[in-house]
């Protein structure tokens, strides 16, 4: 997948254009409807597709005291949209002053750098430009002026609900994983980069990957039975997360897996953790023996969990 990053490098791409315009936070059906919409449709026309985002989440510059955490950071946004097959993707970053925009002319550099623009595929409800001015109305009004096609995606629904990255995040802070699951078209997993923590697991038998995660949303904190995805290799494993009440007073939250029968230096390396299910909740032993006598129960638990 080819990655650009400003708005002129799509006059390098063969014409006609075909762009999918979201921020496609979570990368969920109905972001993959849009992807894969304006995919179909480029293939059809033998155009070149576009998937197009932005970095950061829009609300961490505009609102940044009332953000929502993210599904998936730009950087597991980026896996996860090459996983669908993309070709092309432009990643637009997103200041103040980009915020500042009129959508008139946000739309009109699309059109100037694109040879042509042919379509823009958005969902039903995106909104864009200054002030949140743009909506899929004007991008129509547009559409006709300049001369390019609109689509605008209707809603997916799972279950009777509308798929949303609200609705998502909602389900994953309440540990309901299976209905993320479902909206999300995939497992909900997080990304993150192995630190060096303090060695606690290594002393006691059960040696750790510490993860600085780039998610935010995290599911209610508890031990997992979880699975690690490393260079395309996947590992069984244990989670913790959360705090470690038994060796640790700190207030903040970690993320850390035991893998099942693995012996190799991973600091630095990328993790995917994939969790399957919820083992027990996370608890203050009276001594570290006792936390050791748990943590076998748990990966005893999670080796008969194993697929055969």
């Amino acid at each position: 997948m080819e990655t650009l990053r400003s708005i002129p490098e799509l006059s390098r791409l063969r014409g006609p254009l075909f762009l999918a315009i979201g921020v496609f936070d979570g990368v969920h059906r109905g972001h993959q409807t849009v992807i894969s919409t304006s995919a179909e449709h480029a293939s059809a026309a033998n155009g070149t597709s576009v998937v197009v985002t932005f970095d950061p989440h829009p609300e961490k510059v505009l609102r940044p005291e009332s953000a929502p955490h993210l599904l998936t950071a730009t950087q597991h946004k980026i896996a996860l949209i090459r996983d669908l097959g993309v070709g092309h993707l432009l990643i637009i970053a997103f200041d103040k002053q980009f915020a500042a925009t009129e959508p008139e002319d946000f739309v009109k550099q699309l059109v100037k750098h694109s040879k042509p623009l042919s379509e823009i595929c958005v969902g039903h409800q995106w909104s864009f430009g200054k002030n949140r001015r743009g909506n899929l109305e004007l991008l129509k009004k547009l559409g006709v002026e300049i001369d390019f096609n609109v689509v605008g995606i209707r809603p997916v629904t799972v279950n009777g609900e509308i798929v949303s990255s609200t609705a998502i995040r909602q389900a994953v802070e309440t540990g309901d994983l299976k209905k993320a699951a479902a909206m999300l078209g995939r497992e909900y997993t997080i990304l993150g980069t192995v630190v060096r923590g303090d060695d606690l697991g290594k002393k006691i038998g059960f040696p750790t990957a510490n993860l600085s995660a780039h998610n935010e949303q995290f599911p209610p904190n508890g031990v997992y039975f979880a699975e690690a995805k490393l260079n395309g290799s996947r590992y069984a494993g244990v989670v913790n997360l959360g705090y470690r009440p038994t060796v640790s007073s700190k207030t903040k939250r970690l993320l850390e897996i035991h893998l099942l029968d693995f012996d190799r230096d991973i600091y630095g390396k990328d993790l995917e953790v994939r969790f399957i299910r919820y083992l027990r909740p996370e608890k203050k032993f009276e001594n570290v023996d006792a936390l050791v006598r748990q943590i076998e129960c748990d990966v005893q638990h999670a080796r008969k969990l194993q697929p055969p």
